[in-house]
C-alpha cells in the first residue's frame, strides 16, 4: 500500500495508509466515507470524518480510486481502477461491478466514431440506473443466445 501511494505521487502517511486498507477491506462494496470512517475508527480514535473524506478525494484526484456517484448525488468510493461498468439498484442502494469486454469495444468504436476535437479521452464510465425486480435475488448478467 505505501508503494501504491508513492506510484500516486502522494506521502504514505499513516492516515493514509489506514484509509486506503480499509477501503481495500471494504473492496466491492462501493462504500461511503462515512462506512470507511466506522471501520477503521475503533483502531484510529484520533482520525476524523473531515480526514477520511479529504482522504479519498486525494485518492481519487489522483486516480488511485474511483468516485461513484449513486442514482441520488451520493458520493461514493470503489477501489477497483480496472476498466469496468456499475448497476446501481436505487430499491437495495447497492452498487454491481460489471465487466463486458464486448461492450467496452463497442463504446470506444463509437467515441472513436465521432472524432471529438480538442478533447483528450482518459477513460469513461458507464452506469446502469434501475431497480431489483426481487431484491432478495442477486442482479445477473447473461449473454442472449439468439
Amino acid at each position: 500500500m505505501r508503494e501504491r501511494l508513492l506510484e500516486s505521487g502522494l506521502k504514505a502517511t499513516h492516515q493514509r495508509i489506514v484509509v486506503y486498507e480499509a477501503l481495500m477491506e471494504l473492496h466491492g462494496r462501493h462504500p461511503m466515507a462515512e462506512e470507511v470512517y466506522q471501520l477503521l475508527k475503533p483502531a484510529n480514535p484520533t482520525i476524523s470524518l473531515g480526514t477520511v473524506y479529504k482522504t479519498l478525494d486525494t485518492f481519487a484526484e489522483v486516480r488511485l480510486i474511483h468516485k461513484v456517484l449513486s442514482e441520488e448525488g451520493g458520493k461514493r468510493f470503489d477501489a477497483n481502477t480496472t476498466a469496468h461498468s456499475h448497476i446501481y439498484c436505487s430499491n437495495t442502494k447497492e452498487i454491481i461491478d460489471f465487466e463486458d469486454g464486448e461492450l467496452d469495444a463497442l463504446l470506444q468504436a463509437f467515441l472513436h466514431s465521432r472524432n471529438i476535437r480538442n478533447f483528450e479521452l482518459t477513460g469513461y464510465t458507464l452506469q446502469l440506473n434501475g431497480k431489483k425486480v426481487d431484491p432478495e435475488n442477486h442482479v445477473s448478467i447473461s449473454k442472449s443466445t439468439k
